[in-house]
């Protein structure tokens, strides 16, 4: 809730504004394929006017967090959402983490069993141009069982998916943790290679009830440095699992998603 604050307070100056946020985004379920092992790769064709934005996973202080409900489907026991690398746009000074224009959402889907799947989606996101607006999307397709043929443009959207750690080449990642007055401070260490020009991070910790502030990050050498601050939201205590900590390295040349330190 308290990341959500300020970007609410934008959608709540927005509701006035003479623009239906659904001419602002269509969505499409490309129907995709289905694997050797049984999964299905689909995915979500978000397609947005002119200059207009949404948000990655982790949007940012000045986002609308994006959430999803499959619940409606027939035969898919699990859809997993996978996220393109996304840009860092500055609003207000405020760092949001965004996609522009359009964006293709890789799903995997784990079926129940043999045959169709019929798919159906709710989406609660933003959108943000000069101004911010929370809005609901919905939408269907089967995914048929004997399609085998990939399509270009979901693949297109896997390539363009950050790197792993191995693929980066990161060799170590170490997180310290203290005690501060108003909550945890996180310090982390990645021994990697540069993924380009002034690289700048994004911390999760897999607890939707602990706020992260945004990272400041800085390169000495072979390593990365960065560093936040953990807050539960209900000011409650909590212990942080360093397993569970994921760093997306966003860089002018890649990005890097690091699951876990030690």
């Amino acid at each position: 809730m308290i990341r959500m604050l300020p970007a609410l307070a934008l959608s709540c100056a927005a509701l006035a504004a003479p623009v239906a946020a659904s001419e602002i985004v269509s969505a499409e379920l490309r129907p995709g394929w289905r694997t050797a092992d049984g999964r299905h790769i689909a995915a979500l064709h978000l397609t947005l006017s002119q200059g207009w934005k949404t948000y990655w996973r982790s949007p940012g202080d000045a986002g609308i967090p994006p959430v999803f409900d499959w619940s409606g489907s027939r035969n898919a026991a699990q859809v997993r959402v996978d996220w393109p690398t996304p840009e860092v746009s500055w609003q207000g000074g405020m760092r949001s983490i965004v996609y522009h224009d359009e964006v293709v959402l890789p799903l995997t889907v784990t079926t129940q069993g043999a045959g169709d799947i019929a798919l159906k989606g709710e989406m609660d996101l933003g959108l943000c141009k000069d101004i911010c607006l929370p809005h609901h999307l919905s939408f269907s397709a089967v995914l048929p069982a004997q399609a085998t043929k990939p399509d270009p443009m979901i693949a297109a959207a896997l390539a363009s998916m950050p790197y792993s750690a191995a693929e980066a080449a990161v060799r170590d990642v170490r997180c310290d943790v203290s005690l501060e007055a108003d909550g945890i401070g996180l310090r982390a260490e990645i021994e990697m290679p540069s993924a380009g020009g002034e690289e700048q991070t994004v911390v999760e910790v897999g607890n939707p009830l602990i706020w992260v502030a945004e990272p400041a990050s800085r390169r000495n050498g072979a390593r990365l440095v960065t560093q936040t601050m953990l807050r539960h939201v209900e000011g409650s205590a909590f212990a942080l699992d360093r397993s569970t900590v994921r760093i997306t390295v966003l860089g002018k040349q890649h990005a890097v998603d690091i699951q876990g330190c030690r």
